[in-house]
Protein backbone atom coordinates (compact mmCIF):
# COMPACT_ATOMS: atom_id res chain seq x y z
CA UNK A 1 0.00 0.00 0.00
CA UNK A 2 2.89 2.45 0.74
CA UNK A 3 3.61 3.10 -2.69
CA UNK A 4 0.31 5.14 -3.24
CA UNK A 5 1.26 7.20 -0.62
CA UNK A 6 3.98 10.24 -0.53
CA UNK A 7 4.93 8.76 2.63
CA UNK A 8 4.29 6.11 5.28
CA UNK A 9 4.71 5.92 9.08
CA UNK A 10 4.53 2.60 10.79
CA UNK A 11 3.77 2.77 14.33
CA UNK A 12 4.36 -0.05 16.93
CA UNK A 13 4.38 -1.37 20.66
CA UNK A 14 6.98 -3.11 19.92
CA UNK A 15 10.55 -1.72 19.46
CA UNK A 16 11.77 -5.73 17.97
CA UNK A 17 8.35 -5.64 15.63
CA UNK A 18 9.72 -2.09 14.54
CA UNK A 19 13.68 -3.11 14.00
CA UNK A 20 11.91 -6.17 11.30
CA UNK A 21 9.85 -3.86 9.37
CA UNK A 22 12.70 -1.11 8.79
CA UNK A 23 14.61 -4.15 7.15
CA UNK A 24 11.52 -4.53 4.57
CA UNK A 25 10.57 -0.93 4.83
CA UNK A 26 13.74 0.88 5.17
CA UNK A 27 11.59 4.26 3.20
CA UNK A 28 9.31 4.47 6.00
CA UNK A 29 9.11 6.59 9.46
CA UNK A 30 8.92 4.12 12.07
CA UNK A 31 7.45 4.82 15.34
CA UNK A 32 7.10 3.52 18.93
CA UNK A 33 3.65 4.06 20.50
CA UNK A 34 0.21 2.13 21.75
CA UNK A 35 -2.70 2.81 19.11
CA UNK A 36 -5.51 3.38 21.80
CA UNK A 37 -3.03 6.17 23.12
CA UNK A 38 -0.15 7.61 20.95
CA UNK A 39 -0.31 10.96 19.89
CA UNK A 40 1.77 12.32 17.36
CA UNK A 41 0.03 16.10 16.90
CA UNK A 42 0.02 15.21 13.20
CA UNK A 43 -2.76 13.76 10.40
CA UNK A 44 -2.78 11.45 7.37
CA UNK A 45 -4.93 11.00 4.44
CA UNK A 46 -5.37 7.76 5.42
CA UNK A 47 -5.04 5.11 8.44
CA UNK A 48 -4.36 1.48 8.22
CA UNK A 49 -4.93 -1.09 10.75
CA UNK A 50 -4.14 -5.01 9.77
CA UNK A 51 -4.78 -7.28 12.24
CA UNK A 52 -2.91 -5.65 14.93
CA UNK A 53 -6.26 -4.56 15.99
CA UNK A 54 -7.03 -8.05 16.81
CA UNK A 55 -4.93 -7.23 20.20
CA UNK A 56 -7.71 -5.02 21.68
CA UNK A 57 -9.68 -7.65 23.84
CA UNK A 58 -12.49 -5.46 25.33
CA UNK A 59 -14.86 -2.86 23.90
CA UNK A 60 -13.35 -0.03 25.57
CA UNK A 61 -9.73 -1.05 24.60
CA UNK A 62 -11.54 -1.11 20.83
CA UNK A 63 -13.32 2.20 21.07
CA UNK A 64 -9.87 3.79 22.29
CA UNK A 65 -8.28 2.52 19.10
CA UNK A 66 -11.00 3.84 16.82
CA UNK A 67 -10.81 7.22 18.48
CA UNK A 68 -7.16 7.78 18.07
CA UNK A 69 -7.57 6.56 14.47
CA UNK A 70 -10.30 9.39 13.95
CA UNK A 71 -7.56 11.92 15.47
CA UNK A 72 -5.43 10.92 12.70
CA UNK A 73 -7.24 11.43 10.11
CA UNK A 74 -7.65 14.55 7.79
CA UNK A 75 -10.93 15.92 7.07
CA UNK A 76 -12.19 13.64 4.11
CA UNK A 77 -9.48 10.80 5.22
CA UNK A 78 -10.08 7.66 5.77
CA UNK A 79 -9.60 4.90 8.63
CA UNK A 80 -9.26 0.82 7.61
CA UNK A 81 -9.89 -1.86 10.10
CA UNK A 82 -9.59 -5.18 8.79
CA UNK A 83 -9.17 -7.81 11.77
CA UNK A 84 -8.95 -10.95 11.41
CA UNK A 85 -12.27 -11.95 12.44
CA UNK A 86 -15.75 -10.81 13.70
CA UNK A 87 -18.30 -12.66 15.73
CA UNK A 88 -20.24 -13.58 12.62
CA UNK A 89 -17.87 -15.39 10.90
CA UNK A 90 -15.36 -16.94 13.62
CA UNK A 91 -15.33 -20.58 13.73
CA UNK A 92 -12.58 -22.51 15.31
CA UNK A 93 -10.03 -23.43 12.63
CA UNK A 94 -6.39 -24.48 12.27
CA UNK A 95 -3.84 -23.84 9.38
CA UNK A 96 -0.47 -24.82 9.02
CA UNK A 97 2.20 -24.57 5.93
CA UNK A 98 5.87 -23.56 5.75
CA UNK A 99 8.64 -23.39 3.66
CA UNK A 100 12.42 -24.19 2.75
CA UNK A 101 15.42 -21.61 2.40
CA UNK A 102 19.13 -21.88 1.97
CA UNK A 103 20.27 -24.09 4.76
CA UNK A 104 17.23 -23.50 6.73
CA UNK A 105 13.15 -24.55 7.34
CA UNK A 106 10.34 -23.56 9.19
CA UNK A 107 7.02 -25.26 9.69
CA UNK A 108 3.82 -23.74 11.65
CA UNK A 109 0.61 -24.92 12.79
CA UNK A 110 -2.01 -22.38 13.91
CA UNK A 111 -4.99 -23.25 16.04
CA UNK A 112 -7.51 -20.30 16.94
CA UNK A 113 -10.26 -21.35 19.10
CA UNK A 114 -12.31 -19.52 21.71
CA UNK A 115 -13.11 -21.64 25.19
CA UNK A 116 -15.45 -18.54 26.43
CA UNK A 117 -17.42 -17.78 23.50
CA UNK A 118 -19.40 -15.46 26.47
CA UNK A 119 -16.58 -12.84 26.27
CA UNK A 120 -15.01 -10.83 23.94
CA UNK A 121 -11.73 -12.98 23.26
CA UNK A 122 -10.91 -16.25 21.60
CA UNK A 123 -7.22 -17.69 21.20
CA UNK A 124 -4.69 -18.11 18.82
CA UNK A 125 -1.63 -21.11 19.49
CA UNK A 126 1.28 -21.13 17.54
CA UNK A 127 3.56 -23.80 16.94
CA UNK A 128 6.73 -23.17 14.99
CA UNK A 129 9.09 -26.30 14.28
CA UNK A 130 12.71 -24.25 12.74
CA UNK A 131 15.49 -25.96 10.96
CA UNK A 132 18.52 -24.29 10.70
CA UNK A 133 21.52 -25.80 8.50
CA UNK A 134 22.30 -29.07 10.51
CA UNK A 135 21.36 -27.94 14.08
CA UNK A 136 18.63 -29.85 15.98
CA UNK A 137 14.90 -28.70 14.72
CA UNK A 138 13.73 -26.07 17.61
CA UNK A 139 10.14 -26.02 18.60
CA UNK A 140 8.81 -22.83 19.74
CA UNK A 141 4.86 -22.28 20.98
CA UNK A 142 3.51 -18.92 21.01
CA UNK A 143 -0.38 -18.14 22.58
CA UNK A 144 -2.14 -14.81 21.90
CA UNK A 145 -5.49 -13.58 23.29
CA UNK A 146 -7.29 -11.59 20.66
CA UNK A 147 -10.49 -9.69 20.75
CA UNK A 148 -13.69 -10.86 18.40
CA UNK A 149 -16.82 -8.39 18.55
CA UNK A 150 -19.92 -8.29 16.41
CA UNK A 151 -19.84 -5.93 13.61
CA UNK A 152 -22.35 -4.25 14.82
CA UNK A 153 -20.38 -2.90 17.92
CA UNK A 154 -17.63 -2.23 15.40
CA UNK A 155 -20.27 -0.27 13.22
CA UNK A 156 -21.05 1.88 16.43
CA UNK A 157 -17.94 2.32 17.66
CA UNK A 158 -16.90 3.82 14.17
CA UNK A 159 -19.88 6.19 14.75
CA UNK A 160 -19.17 7.54 17.79
CA UNK A 161 -15.96 8.02 17.33
CA UNK A 162 -17.22 10.49 14.68
CA UNK A 163 -17.09 8.60 11.50
CA UNK A 164 -19.06 7.84 8.90
CA UNK A 165 -18.77 4.37 9.12
CA UNK A 166 -19.43 1.36 6.62
CA UNK A 167 -18.65 -2.25 6.53
CA UNK A 168 -17.33 -4.48 2.98
CA UNK A 169 -16.45 -8.26 2.69
CA UNK A 170 -13.32 -8.52 0.85
CA UNK A 171 -12.36 -11.35 -1.60
CA UNK A 172 -10.89 -13.48 1.86
CA UNK A 173 -14.38 -12.82 3.48
CA UNK A 174 -13.25 -10.46 5.77
CA UNK A 175 -15.51 -8.03 7.35
CA UNK A 176 -13.03 -4.82 6.31
CA UNK A 177 -14.56 -1.69 8.22
CA UNK A 178 -14.58 1.39 6.95
CA UNK A 179 -14.35 4.77 8.53
CA UNK A 180 -14.55 8.58 6.66
CA UNK A 181 -13.59 11.30 8.18
CA UNK A 182 -16.43 14.10 7.38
Amino acid sequence: MKAHFASTTLVDLFPQMLEVSKHFNPDCEHLVGDMRTFRLGRTFDAVFIHDAIDYMTTLDELRQALETAYLYCKSGGVALFVPDGVLENFEDSTDHGGSDGEGRGARYLEWSYDPTPEDTTYIAEYILVLRQDNHPTQVEHDQHLLGIFPSEDWLRLLREAGFIASVVIDDYERYVFVGRKP
